[in-house]
């Protein structure tokens, strides 16, 4: 059973302003997070009528932005990864917002010490033997678990490199393919001012959006596509583009018929990922520069990631990867529990005395949420096929919109709006043509 998470009380820092939902759309776009509200607007710009429909109170999804103590803090997504190909870069310049280059330099922490410049240079030397080491073996026909690539005379540095890597793919690197491995570029990161889930919210403005309307199912029987509103109502359109997250197509959605078995194993193989924040308030944090990251080595405790003076201010995140969440969840200890471990990990580097001004108002548990169930989508070894396989459609009326299709920003809210804007414009080619069953449309084919 899913416990109410923490973040879900937070409220997002931009209020709705929905257009109402047409009576008889073209398209039924389930879910409004980055995929979803791409998907809105390109359906809309190509000319067609299109309803929206989101579980949640809010829009963005995955990404939340909040207001702590009078800043904007992200509660999700807060990296917009991969800058010279995420479209909400290119979008976001064109529309004069506040872009901001993730610095390159970062924190590095042995012990209760800051690192020396011969450790640093170490360290990073490090970490590219240890990237192009997995790359070249992603480049083999046979794929396998990442972390059996990670090279094992990384000296000092190895343990605090499998951890970070293990930290933003999602799972340990013993659970991830390798062949996944080389499509996530992570080079030219921005962050954005107000928030990235504030962005999304402000791109959604005018969308034809129902807001706390959870869709369970899909019913794709007979000509088109219909959903059962919680509410009792139904909606019916030509086709739908799904963007639930697919953690939530796993364990609580329905199609009915079936999905055909390539959709259907296709998801049903994804690892969920987990990646969550804790929220630090530390004005006399031991930090300088803002969104620096930052590495500590050595100790009993190791955290896997921090990244510090969010945007200038006294934020930081204290990052959860999967072994600290799972250690979190066996003892039931929840958001409280997270607290402790921060506070505890925290002392053992920087001192007690040196947390006196810490306050921790915010800790997420996306992994918990009824409406994500995870982080992102992981692809396990012997998986990799999976992105590319969701970005066919179904009877020629579902479309899978999400970062799990995408092979170049996948975990990203980047991947998830270009994986929206793909889905629509395909939508919308099919869509042009005069509408025939998919059924027909094979009979046609077999009968010529």
């Amino acid at each position: 059973m899913l416990l109410v998470p923490e973040h879900a009380r937070f409220r997002s820092t931009v209020a709705p302003r929905l257009a109402s939902l047409p009576t008889s759309p073209d398209v039924i776009v389930i879910g409004a997070g980055a995929a979803g509200i791409a998907s809105a607007r390109r359906l809309i710009e190509r000319g067609l009528s299109v309803a929206v429909l989101e579980a949640r109170d809010r829009v963005g999804g995955r990404a939340m932005t909040t207001r702590l103590r009078g800043h904007a803090v992200d509660l999700g997504a807060h990296w917009l990864h991969a800058g010279p190909i995420n479209p909400l870069v290119a979008l976001g310049k064109a529309r004069g917002e506040l872009l901001r280059r993730a610095a390159q330099h970062e924190h590095l922490w042995i012990g209760q010490r800051r690192g020396r410049p011969d450790e640093e240079a170490a360290f990073s030397r490090a970490f590219d033997v240890a990237d192009r080491a997995i790359t070249r073996a992603a480049g083999r026909s046979e794929d396998g678990p990442a972390g059996r690539a990670l090279p094992r005379h990384l000296g000092p540095w190895g343990e605090r490199i499998a951890l970070v890597h293990g930290l933003v793919s999602g799972r340990p690197l013993d659970e991830v393919s390798l062949h996944d491995w080389p499509s996530l570029e992570y080079g030219d990161n921005f962050f954005i001012a107000g928030g990235y889930g504030a962005y999304l919210s402000r791109l959604a403005l005018g969308l034809p959006i129902r807001l706390g309307c959870p869709v369970s199912g899909l019913d794709w029987s007979g000509p088109g596509v219909r959903v059962q509103l919680a509410d009792g109502g139904r909606i019916a359109a030509r086709a739908a583009i799904v963007t639930i997250p697919v953690p939530v197509l796993q364990a609580a959605f329905r199609f009915d018929p079936p999905l055909p078995g390539r959709p259907r194993d296709a998801i049903g193989g994804f690892l969920a990922g987990i990646y969550e924040h804790v929220v630090l308030h530390w004005p006399s944090a031991p930090f300088r520069g803002r969104d620096r990251l930052a590495s500590v080595v050595g100790g009993r405790h190791k955290p896997p990631g921090m990244l510090t003076r969010i945007d200038g201010t006294p934020f930081h995140y204290f990052e959860l990867d999967t072994a600290s969440a799972r250690a979190l969840d066996a003892t039931g200890a929840g958001a409280d529990g997270a607290r402790r471990l921060a506070r505890a990990v925290l002392a053992e580097h920087f001192g007690r005395r040196s947390l006196r001004d810490l306050a921790i108002p915010a800790v997420t548990a996306w992994r918990h949420d009824p409406w994500s169930r995870g982080s992102w989508a992981v692809v396990p070894p012997g998986h990799a096929a999976a992105r590319t396989t969701l970005q066919e459609p179904v009877g020629e009326r579902i479309w899978f919109a999400g970062e799990a299709n995408s092979r170049a920003q996948w975990g990203t809210a980047g991947g998830a709006y270009e994986e929206g804007l793909g889905a629509a414009d395909r939508v919308a080619e099919i869509l042009a043509a005069p509408f025939v069953d998919a059924s027909e449309r094979s009979d046609r084919r077999a009968s010529g």
